[in-house]
Order: structure tokens, then C-alpha cells, then sequence
């Protein structure tokens, strides 16, 4: 057996839970990357939009989480509202593996094409979507959708992003 040091504990990926709510905030207030929504919006994501979103446990532990809907003009599109992973578990494959998993629960229903935005200077994300759409074998487009002028404070430019397919049945597999 080896040493406990290079054992590395699995990832549960599952639907978030109510309880859940406030480590899912307090992993996007920590990222200092995400715009951080009050606690209170993830606790209602937690319990409206559960099907659609997604949280990893590592040793028991949320780890981090997937949040997004089902756009309702385009029940085929996944959109991915925010991606976290917790400091301590980064560069372990949880934000795509969290995304794998959410589009495979969501095949089902139609969901084809998966969409998010993402700020220029957001490299990891850019890069994350990037690996899953390499993944799934299929293409990511980038477009511009909302600029500065757009928001009512000083926020950045954000990109939609659309990888699709997001799901066909060569990556299911």
C-alpha cells in the first residue's frame, strides 16, 4: 500500500444540496476572480437550479462547483454561470471533471451545446473550457456578448464562449 501522502482521495460529483449553499459562496468570495453573488443566491441556486449545476467532495469536503441553467429559448444550451474550485484542490482536474459530469447528466434532456462567459484576462477559465472542449472532441467559438458600457459599474468585457458539440454520442462513449 502505498504512503497516505501520495494517495490521492476520489472525486464525488454531485447535485448541489441546500446545505451546500454557503460553501459554494464562500469558495466564490475566496476565488478573488468570480464576481461573488450574495449568499442567499446560492442557497436559492442550490434548491431551484440543483438539476443544472453540480458540486465536487473531495474527503468529504465541497471542493468546488459548477452552477448553470438550461437557457429557456434554447432548451438544447447549457448555460455555465460560474465554475470554482476551492485554492486547495486547483490543478486537479475538478473544474472539467465537474463540467464532464454535469453534460453527461444533462444529455438526456437534449442538451447539446454548452455556453458561458468569460472576462479576457480570465486565462484559467480560457484555458479550462478549452481542455473540456478538446475532451468532447468538438469546437469552442468565442464572441463578443456584453462590453463595459453594458454594465452599470466598472466591469470587465465578457466573451460567450460556445462549445458544441457539448454532447454527441462519439464522447459519450
Amino acid at each position: 500500500m502505498p504512503p497516505a501522502s501520495s494517495v490521492k482521495p476520489s472525486i464525488l460529483v454531485r447535485n448541489p444540496l441546500l446545505d451546500d449553499g454557503g460553501r459554494m459562496w464562500r469558495i466564490a468570495k475566496d476565488s478573488r476572480v468570480l464576481d461573488a453573488n450574495s449568499s442567499y443566491a446560492y442557497l436559492l441556486w442550490c434548491r431551484d437550479f440543483a438539476t443544472t449545476s453540480v458540486v465536487a467532495e473531495i474527503g468529504g469536503e465541497v471542493a468546488g462547483f459548477v452552477i448553470g441553467y438550461v437557457r429557456p429559448q434554447q432548451p438544447d444550451t447549457l448555460f455555465v454561470w460560474q465554475v470554482a474550485v476551492d485554492h486547495a484542490f486547483r490543478g486537479r482536474g475538478v473544474g472539467v471533471a465537474m463540467l464532464d459530469v454535469l453534460l453527461e447528466s444533462l444529455a438526456d434532456q437534449g442538451v447539446s451545446l454548452l455556453e458561458t462567459t468569460i472576462s479576457p484576462d480570465n486565462t484559467a477559465s480560457i484555458a479550462m473550457f478549452g481542455a473540456l472542449a478538446r475532451r468532447r472532441r468538438s469546437s469552442m467559438t468565442r464572441t463578443p456578448l456584453f462590453t463595459p458600457g453594458h454594465f452599470p459599474d466598472s466591469h470587465e468585457a465578457e466573451l460567450l464562449y460556445r462549445i458544441a458539440p457539448a454532447n454527441d454520442q462519439e464522447t459519450r462513449r
